[in-house]
């Protein structure tokens, strides 16, 4: 399992939201660049960016930080928020991003997703943000009717990298992650997933790696802000 630092990014800062809550944002980092290169120099060999202000907006808000990111290191990074049509992600993709995560269009323009997918392939995943087994959209902004399972279903023969699956109700709260919605998920698709929401312990990443199911990898953040979970240790579990 690869495990996957979050470097969420609100107006410019790296931050960690509650829940999902843009006013309930802790700023942990007024330099993400700097961040991102601790990242790897601690021997992450991924890193997962979030475009907060990007998912509300619709369009990409945090470039500029995102771009220093991107000079900052050497390592592969994926980015999800506000990322809803080709033009974006091309330009992500030129820039030197390595993976698009995209979430709200996968509900409201699938067809994009699958495009993307033929267009870029091995460079396209599928966000899916859940509240209470179904999707939200518009930074967790919006619920739907639509289930997770049925989402991810919907992709299994589009070319998709990889499926990052969040709890919302976990995100930020230090509460472990959801393992059994996780697991489920995971053993219902045959494209990777990845746990996103609460892993806040090396027990969590313990639970995802022995949960049943075949996961790529685990994101967290706030953990690692913290110091509740040991960023060496971490890395040295999930490669055991």
């Amino acid at each position: 399992m690869i495990l996957y630092p979050a470097i969420d990014l609100k107006d410019g800062n790296c931050v960690r939201l509650y829940k999902g809550e843009m006013d309930q944002a802790t700023v942990f980092n007024d330099d993400p660049a700097a961040q991102a290169r601790a990242f790897q120099d601690a021997g992450c060999e991924w890193l997962h960016l979030v475009d907060l202000n990007g998912a509300f907006a619709g369009a990409p808000v945090n470039a500029a930080a995102v771009e220093a990111i991107l000079k900052a290191v050497s390592v592969p990074a994926q980015l999800g928020g506000g990322i809803r049509d080709m033009a974006t992600i091309e330009t992500w993709l030129s820039k030197g991003l390595t993976r698009v995560i995209l979430g709200t269009v996968a509900v409201e323009n699938p067809d994009l997703v699958r495009e993307a997918a033929r267009a870029f392939p091995g460079h396209v995943a599928v966000g899916i943000d859940a509240r209470n087994g179904r999707v939200a959209t518009k930074g967790w902004a919006e619920d739907t009717d639509v289930m997770v399972t049925d989402l991810a279903k919907s992709f299994e023969d589009a070319g998709v990298s990889a499926i990052i699956y969040t709890d919302i109700n976990r995100d930020g709260a230090m509460q472990g992650p959801n393992v059994q919605a996780t697991a489920d998920l995971a053993n219902a698709v045959s494209i990777p997933v990845i746990a996103s929401g609460g892993v806040s312990s090396l027990d969590d990443l313990r639970a995802l790696k022995s949960c049943g199911a075949p996961l790529d990898g685990a994101i967290s953040g706030r953990a690692l802000y913290d110091g509740a979970i040991d960023l060496a240790e971490a890395l040295a579990l999930l490669k055991a």
